[in-house]
């Protein structure tokens, strides 16, 4: 399912064979799922989603956006007050900070803005 086009493909890639190799346990949320699976899908096609679905996703632990995470995420873009900023961004944030997780596998300087470090 590789995008080889991705301008991050190449740093991508080795950034998560390092994280594999070394057995850094992945974490992600439910809201960054259902992005990605978006963006897979309008790029790549249904067999791509299906094919991160099985190959992919296992290999993370997700987090399962409730109200409260919800709300603090929102509440984060309202203190942020930046239009580009997302939701489901704001909601990383906030599951990150519950978490106690500090780096971030991104190529969005806004983690990087928010004082989480990029891992590629």
């Amino acid at each position: 399912m590789p995008n080889a086009d991705d301008q991050h493909h190449r740093r991508a890639a080795r950034a998560f064979e390092r994280l594999r190799t070394q057995r850094v346990p992945l974490m992600t949320s439910s809201y960054v799922l259902v992005e990605t699976y978006a963006l897979v899908g309008r790029r790549l096609g249904l067999e791509a989603v299906l094919n991160f679905r099985a190959d992919f996703a296992p290999l993370m632990n997700v987090v399962w956006v409730d109200d409260s995470l919800h709300h603090a995420g929102l509440d984060i873009l309202a203190q942020r007050g930046k239009l580009q900023l997302s939701l489901v961004d704001a909601v990383s944030f906030a599951t990150m900070r519950q978490s106690g997780v500090d780096d971030a596998f991104v190529f969005d300087q806004h983690f990087d803005q928010e004082g989480f470090t990029p891992v590629p």
